[in-house]
């Protein structure tokens, strides 16, 4: 009689070293390094096109609203849409237990249709989406292929050129872009990474995951690297792209409180019901992206070892080939495939549409004694003013200088004059007084620096004005 553990050997031994082949697509192995490796131990086929029935869903600047469905079998539904081939195409992908049809592709659509004419085409393969997580990294090599196919047939029927091409993938929808990029030899103009999956891609072939030989250029966001136990980071750590940005460090977010709801978690069933809440801050990485579309500006990555190093004032103002943009706007930066896993820090903020731009700020203080307590400074410029800022606790000391690296939700343009503010919490009879003699501005986008100077000193909760010197 034949145990379970057996007749499972048995039935693994029958398909060992097969491939599934579907027509128009090829074939998918399921050896190595597809499967039976350390990442991935289960010998899986992914699911026919048939069952994953990957939907390509068209907007256009003509049709906004309401997609048109497009297909790579039957060419006549392109030449019967709004599909233009001399306009860029994105294409967005979406990952695990998601649909096409989610508000978060068209949004972004939307967003594009704002600065650019183009076509934007939203990837739904919700049906091999919705399959035990193990399945779904197998099928997402099929959408992947039915990706590349209706790539090659928009330029044999239009003309259409693969560089003229962008992929953006979030979480598995990563690793389909890759799959795509692969068989089109690279030739893709770009391909964008939102987090790409970690579990089942980690640290395997460069032929499973994504990688920078996958398009002509790769950019990667990290908002959920930390580890999948016991933190259920389900973002890559890894680098795997021309320009890897980690913004607030890649791992925890702004705005996400995230639950440890176990050390022992079934990666099968972790998203049902708790995506939201559970995959907050797997979900930023769309969100930064689609707000980078209309507020370029506001997602400066600086070049840096490590956010330590960034956070302790290291790697400020922007290099003199400048800092490149995270988002959508990755692509205009110069030095953008002079090497590979080139990797940028920034903090964002934790609601509303998350920018910030960074400062440093030196004060050097004046008044006639010590005094323990605070500092803070609010800027003033021709777009508005910023909130106050605590720059120092500590010791106040007369002509001592602070100096800390501030990001600040508002991009003041001119910086035209500064309030400085001090306390120290304590009933003081003598009533000190202590004020700033200067306080220097920097921006860390363009390196230009302000001064501004005071003769003045002021009460605890006073504002004092400091003007350009």
């Amino acid at each position: 009689m034949l145990t379970s553990w057996t007749l499972g050997f048995l039935l693994l031994a029958t398909v060992r070293g097969k491939e599934i082949c579907f027509e128009h697509l090829g074939c998918f192995s399921n050896e190595k390094p597809w499967a039976g490796t350390l990442q991935r131990p289960l010998k899986i086929f992914p699911w026919t096109p048939k069952d994953i029935d990957t939907r390509f869903l068209l907007y256009t600047n003509e049709n906004q609203n309401n997609y048109q469905l497009i297909t790579a079998t039957d060419p006549d539904t392109i030449g019967a849409s709004n599909f233009r081939s001399d306009r860029k195409t994105h294409f967005i992908i979406h990952g695990f237990i998601d649909k096409g049809e989610e508000s978060w592709l068209s949004d972004m659509c939307k967003k594009m249709f704002t600065v650019e004419q183009v076509n934007c085409i939203c990837v739904d393969w919700r049906k091999g989406s919705r399959a035990p997580y193990t399945q779904a990294v197998h099928n997402i090599r099929v959408v992947g292929a039915e990706i590349a196919f209706l790539i090659q047939v928009l330029s044999s029927e239009t003309g259409h050129s693969p560089e003229n091409v962008h992929l953006i993938g979030h979480s598995l929808g990563s690793h389909a872009a890759a799959e795509a990029g692969r068989r089109l030899e690279g030739r893709l103009g770009r391909i964008t990474g939102l987090d790409p999956a970690e579990p089942c891609f980690q640290g395997t072939e460069e032929e499973v995951r994504l990688d920078p030989s996958d398009a002509m250029f790769v950019d990667v966001i990290h908002t959920d690297a930390a580890p999948i136990i016991p933190f259920l980071g389900f973002g890559m750590s890894q680098k795997v792209g021309h320009l890897d940005f980690f913004p607030n460090g890649g791992k925890h977010m702004p705005g996400c409180q995230k639950n440890i709801l176990s050390t022992i978690v079934d990666i099968n069933g972790i998203w049902e019901g708790t995506r939201d809440f559970v995959a907050c801050n797997h979900l930023r990485s769309y969100k930064y992206y689609s707000s980078s579309i209309i507020t370029p500006d506001g997602f400066l990555g600086y070049p840096c070892d490590s956010y330590d190093e960034f956070q302790e004032h290291g790697c400020f103002p922007c290099p003199s080939g400048g800092c490149p943009k995270m988002g959508h706007y990755a692509d205009q930066f110069k030095g953008k495939t002079s090497a590979v896993e080139q990797t940028f820090f920034l903090n964002t903020g934790d609601s509303g549409n998350f920018t910030l731009w960074r400062y440093r700020v030196s004060v050097t203080l004046a008044g006639k004694k010590n005094v323990n307590g605070y500092i803070r400074i609010a800027l003033y410029g021709s777009n508005g003013n910023t909130k106050q800022y605590e720059i120092f606790k500590g010791s106040l000391k007369p002509d001592a200088s602070h100096m800390l690296d501030i990001d600040v939700d508002l991009n003041v343009g001119k910086l035209e004059k500064v309030k400085f503010l001090w306390n120290n919490h304590v009933i003081n009879l003598f009533r000190p007084t202590l004020g700033a003699s200067q306080i220097t501005v920097q921006s860390g986008e363009d390196e230009t620096e302000y001064k501004f100077c005071s003769s003045d000193t002021v009460r605890e909760d006073v504002l004092q004005s400091l003007y350009p010197c």
